[in-house]
């Protein structure tokens, strides 16, 4: 196992681990949310083999944009 601490806000750490997909690259850690598990299987299912840019321009084309939400990155 590799731990990299982090500071994760709390509202994240909150949310039950069946709606968080998590992502890595040699760059960054990327952490999508969703509203039930079933969506949150369909997105992993869908964005297999894609890549950071290719899943965040899934996420927000299918997910994000039919809540109205906002993607946030650093």
């Amino acid at each position: 196992m590799i731990c990299i601490p982090a500071k994760i806000p709390r509202e994240l750490c909150a949310l039950d681990d069946e709606l968080k997909a998590i992502y890595h690259s040699d760059a960054a850690i990327c952490i999508w949310t969703f509203q039930s598990r079933m969506e949150r299987n369909r997105f992993v299912e869908e964005t297999q083999g894609m890549n950071k840019a290719e899943r965040t321009g899934h996420f927000q084309l299918h997910y994000h944009a039919a809540r109205g939400m906002q993607a946030h990155s650093e």
